[in-house]
């Protein structure tokens, strides 16, 4: 394979040196010192991560805190394979989430995810409000490739795990407070304590306002990307028995923000180049000049504004277009109930209930210029509740088991207005669409563990899932349909345990995404038409190992998988009035293959490094499939948000200073070359990125002085970016480089 860049060397060269570290540092090791355990629950138990015969990452709550992470995104270092942007196509966060080239980055909810994003137990099923706050949490886990078995529909790619801290009982708690450029501030504390001897509390309460944004609009003389967030919350843990206990975690987000801004980087061979004159300078810069300036102004008509939704097009004068100032909005709760029962010593139930609520308001000019000519109001509803009742047994034998059934409805509204200025010269054609989407799955599953002896263990797996998805289209095309599709997911692996530092494993899983309804329609076939379940073997062997006494890990795998009925959201051309539609298509099979290696090494009392490195090759056997207006053959295309390399390395020194202690890190992450949208424009893609995070922190008592910058070096890579049918393309790039300090005081602990 051909290595194209210094950095990706690096990379392996840093990988290479932790892997040869048992022949020289083992000379220096030094009594008694040993990495920290991870204790990790990718399989619905809690094992120790160099026992797990798969692709995990993870973070402790020490590690998690000392990246200043804003939320999960500023994470995505810790895996190899791994590109989590932000789409900035709509408010509170919409996850444009990949792993091994797997993955969805559209806003519509009517698409569901490919990556799993789990928060203590629930899993979130939309985009939207997939990018977690990284507030009080007490670990992330990255499982790599299809976890159908466990974790169920729509993880073909994986799944992250996300677990916030737990009520200790105890008077105490922990304040933060921030400030950095752009005139940004943040503030966050838990506070925990014990109401009786067997009930224990804990409050949060945060608040992170971006006060001037990223961006410069040239077109109003003002700063724009302005994002205000806030939650509070509520968790109870009733220790009610020695052997019964519940939790119950409540959480309230609310966030006001500009509209995302947006750049216009259209091209010649596009129509709103040619004939509006809306043309970027080159494939690199929007119509600006510069990716941190936007020249968009959002109008919206005045003809009507009350709801329900006409029947048809309502044509209006461009005079009708009013200048729109409200903030885009994104709200959300969220209810957890956990109830764990050991019912023997051997045996333990979970009963995990989840409810998460959000609702959304934006008015956007996806132009991303002054001149409207195509904009949307989108309030959107969506709601999802789950069951999940599991049992684990184990008795320290040569059986592990974990089985269970899960039970999921959600529900998405979305009241849609299009207004299109460029179909025919001064009118404005006000097109409204309701969409009202309905889901219902069930499933059992179980995954157990059988032991021959000490060396060998092989794990058998299985899931059985039955998905109903109703659709309902009112406005300017009324249409109804619903279908159903069961599947069976299955998982086999065999661990053999070389001694007590080292495991190889192999593994066959399967995993499927969810069928389902265009929410985006422009006739009544694309209404009614269903689009059908994707599924993706994979077939993975690895390594687990440790040595030098404990103060080394390395860690392995090799992966081959295979994609059948690839979904593809494809925009295409339409008679209809917008001139475009997005619709889904099972277009593609493709293939995947390539590495991952993970390594951490305590180099000495003070010095702690950790790297990893990806090595992805991914591509399409066939892609084809009628756009309506002919038979297109996308097969020579590349993946988006694929890159043949990433890798990334990270380092803490600490040390006694003044009566506390003091420590500096540093971390750098790799991104080879990438197209983030399908059609690989050129305006749409990203050259080899390099990040540089770096801190210097003092701790004294309880208190935690640091001063952190990320992205030292300045990268703007493009986010997200989209070729919207040929009429234009719009893009978004990555938050700059950034500076802050920040306070942290720990009382009572």
């Amino acid at each position: 394979m051909k290595i194209g860049s210094r950095q990706t060397v690096l990379s392996a060269a840093v990988l290479a040196a932790l892997a040869a570290l048992p022949v020289a540092p083992v000379a220096l090791a030094q009594e008694g010192l040993m990495l920290e355990e991870v204790v990790v629950s990718a399989r619905k138990r809690t094992e120790d991560l160099q026992d797990v015969g798969l692709s995990v990452s993870a973070l402790t709550e020490t590690e998690i805190n000392r990246t200043f992470a804003r939320d999960i995104r500023d994470l995505a270092f810790i895996s190899p394979n791994l590109i989590f942007d932000d789409t900035s196509q709509g408010p509170g966060g919409n996850a444009a989430l990949y792993i091994r080239g797997v993955g969805v980055a559209d806003v519509e909810k009517n698409f569901d995810p490919a990556v799993g994003v789990e928060i203590d137990g629930l899993f979130i099923g939309a985009n939207s409000g997939a990018i977690l706050r990284s507030i009080d949490l007490a670990s992330v886990e990255v499982l790599r490739g299809p976890q159908g078995t466990l974790f169920g529909r729509n993880t073909v790619g994986g799944t992250i795990r996300v677990e916030r801290t737990q009520p200790t009982g105890e008077l105490g708690g922990k304040v933060r407070v921030g400030y950095g450029d752009y005139d940004n501030y943040w503030y966050d504390g838990i506070l925990n304590f014990g109401v009786t001897d067997n009930l224990a509390v804990k409050l949060s309460a945060a608040r992170n306002n971006l006060r001037d944004g990223y961006y410069e609009n040239v077109a109003l003389g003002r700063d724009e990307g302005k994002i205000d967030y806030q939650s509070y919350g509520f968790n109870a843990l009733w220790n009610a028995t020695d052997n019964f206990e519940l939790e119950y975690t409540y959480t309230n987000e609310e966030t006001d923000q500009d509209t995302p801004p947006l750049l216009n980087v259209g091209q010649p061979d596009q129509l709103f180049c040619s004939g509006f004159n809306l043309c970027a300078p080159s494939v690199n810069l929007p119509t600006t000049g510069d990716r941190y300036k936007t020249s968009r102004v959002i109008y919206e008509p005045t003809t009507w504004t009350e709801f329900p939704l006409p029947d048809g097009i309502v044509v209006s004068s461009p005079d009708d277009l009013a200048l729109n100032t409200d903030d885009a909005t994104f709200d959300a709760e969220t209810h957890i109930i956990e109830a764990r029962w050991d019912i023997t010593e051997n045996l333990r139930m979970n009963y995990i209930y989840g409810r998460f609520e959000t609702e959304e308001t934006i008015v956007s000019n996806w132009t991303a210029e002054e001149p409207m000519l195509f904009g949307t109001d989108r309030p959107a509803e969506y709601e999802q509740q789950s069951h999940e009742l599991r049992f684990t047994y184990d008795a320290g034998g040569a059986l592990k088991l974990v089985a269970g059934v899960y039970d999921w409805q959600s529900e998405y509204d979305i009241r849609l207005r299009s207004w299109i200025t460029f179909v025919v010269p001064g009118v404005v054609l006000d097109i409204p669409q309701y969409t009202h989407q309905e889901t219902d799955s069930r499933a059992a599953f179980f995954e157990a563990d059988y032991a021959f002896n000490d060396s060998w263990t092989l794990t058998v797996g299985g899931r059985y899932t039955k998905d109903e998805k109703l659709t309902r289209q009112r406005g300017n095309l009324p249409a109804d349909a619903d279908t159903d599709w069961s599947e069976f997911t299955p998982k086999v692996g065999l661990r053999f345990r070389l001694n007590d530092d080292a495991m190889l494993y192999a593994t066959y899983s399967e995993g499927y995404r969810s069928g389902g309804y265009n929410g985006r329609v422009d006739s009544f076939e694309s209404a009614t038409i269903p689009y059908n379940p994707e599924f993706l073997e994979n077939y993975e062997v690895g390594f687990k190992s440790e040595f030098g006494g404990g103060r080394f890990r390395l860690n392995g795998a090799y992966f081959y998988m295979d994609y059948k009925d690839k979904q593809e959201e494809i925009g295409l051309k339409s008679d209809g009035a917008t001139g475009q539609r997005i619709s889904v298509f099972n277009a593609a099979t493709a293939t995947m293959k390539g590495i991952e290696l993970q390594g951490q090494a305590l180099v000495s009392e003070g010095l702690t490094l950790a790297a990893n490195f990806g090595y992805l090759d991914s591509e399409y056997d066939e892609f084809t499939f009628d756009s309506g207006f002919g038979i297109v053959d996308n097969s020579g295309l590349e993946f988006r948000r694929a890159p043949e390399y990433t890798g990334s390395i990270s380092g803490t020194y600490e040390w006694d200073m003044a009566g506390g202690q003091a420590w500096i890190r540093g971390a750098f992450r790799f991104i080879d070359d990438l197209f983030v949208e399908q059609t690989n424009r050129a305006e749409l893609k990203n050259g080899k990125q390099n990040y540089l995070d770096a801190s210097i922190n003092y701790q004294r008592g309880g208190a935690t002085f640091s001063l952190f910058g990320r992205n030292l070096t300045d990268e703007d890579a493009l986010a997200h970016g989209l070729n919207v049918s040929g009429l234009w393309s719009y893009a978004t790039p990555v938050a700059p480089r950034t500076w802050g300090v920040e306070v942290v005081y720990d009382f009572g602990n």
